[in-house]
């Protein structure tokens, strides 16, 4: 694995939507989340693919990947954070000179959503550590959760360092405004509990397991699965952990994409699942519920699935680093993760 360098006060933070872009009700709202990361001592570099959004893009396709080529290949850049997902990531996976990225100094880059397409593509093809946690709307210094607060905190680790992350106490069922309220925080109602799927694995008790992370939003991993942009065997066959988030899926779409994995060996050399809460709400109109959808894909595995974890689009987000070493751990009463850079 390749670690980006630490974080620290003085870095060099560049911002890019390499996907969906900022419309103008909510700019207020970005120069928040901007001048939180100056506070924080970082130096902000703003790209010119940020504060427009047209067609769930910030701009032409052509510009977004010259852009982000632009940012990877500085090398007084540390971190490059994207405002947020999107829909249009995947589309700058053939454009980016990878051959030329091999030989660039690796950097943080974090968010969830759409720019897990970016994350999973430069681990899988360029084998640099990146980070799925809290996009950088979210990342207001008003925003005190445990588990959002800490991010930098564990970008500002060593190679060769640890951190533990327990699951969160309440989640948010409702997003917050941000054209009405620039400065809102999460609103944080909905008791947390980490759950496992396998009935046989949940009457043992204690669950633990361990391997390398890997994954992101399973609306776009389904399809990435197998290609150069997401291959997590190809890590010399060591255990690994996978995680997914279902965004916009139907149960009906939800179970087709986990046993499409399932069918082409996704989790054949998994240690353990992790999958987040389920963004789509179950509803009298399907008569089919996530958490079906979820075990007849995967109930039948002889490894942990442990759901409704702190992942993906209903706040707050671990901090998961794509190529750490990892251990999960259940219990009755909490479940935790610790990472090791290594």
């Amino acid at each position: 694995m390749l670690y980006p360098a630490p974080l620290s006060r003085g870095s060099k933070v560049a911002i890019t939507a390499f996907s969906s872009g900022v419309p103008a009700a909510l700019h207020p709202r970005l120069d928040v989340v901007l001048n939180d990361l100056r506070i924080r001592g970082f130096e902000v570099l703003e790209g010119k693919c940020l504060r427009e959004n047209t067609k769930h893009v910030s701009a032409r396709i052509e510009e977004r990947a010259s852009e982000l080529m632009q940012f990877l290949c500085d090398e007084s850049i540390d971190a490059i954070l994207a405002p947020w997902g999107g829909e249009m990531a995947m589309d700058l996976l053939p454009m980016l000179d990878w051959a030329r990225l091999q030989n660039v100094k690796p950097k943080w880059i974090l968010g969830f959503s759409d720019i897990s397409t970016i994350l999973t593509a430069v681990f899988s093809k360029l084998g640099w550590a990146t980070c799925h946690g809290t996009n950088l709307m979210q990342l207001s210094l008003n925003q005190t959760d445990a588990l959002t607060s800490k991010v930098f905190d564990f970008l500002s680790l060593a190679e060769g360092s640890g951190f533990k992350q327990v699951n969160a106490s309440f989640y948010e069922a409702q997003y917050a405004d941000y054209s009405k309220d620039p400065k809102a925080a999460f609103n944080l109602t909905e008791p947390v509990k980490w759950k496992v799927l396998n009935k046989d694995i949940k009457e043992e008790g204690l669950v633990t397991f361990s391997g390398r992370l890997s994954g992101g939003c399973l609306d776009i991993h389904m399809m990435l699965y197998g290609s150069e942009f997401f291959n997590p065997l190809a890590r010399d066959n060591e255990p690994f952990i996978l995680y997914f988030e279902n965004a916009e899926l139907s149960p009906t779409q939800y179970f087709r994409a986990l046993q499409g994995l399932k069918l082409q060996g996704a989790f054949e050399n998994a240690s353990g699942i992790l999958i987040g809460r389920n963004a789509v709400l179950d509803n009298d109109a399907d008569p089919v519920s996530g958490t079906e959808a979820l075990t007849m894909a995967l109930g039948d595995l002889p490894i942990p699935v442990v759901y409704d974890v702190d992942i993906g689009h209903l706040a707050p987000n671990l901090t998961l680093v794509n190529g750490a070493l990892a251990e999960v751990e259940l219990t009755q009463t909490q479940g935790s993760i610790t990472q090791t850079l290594i």
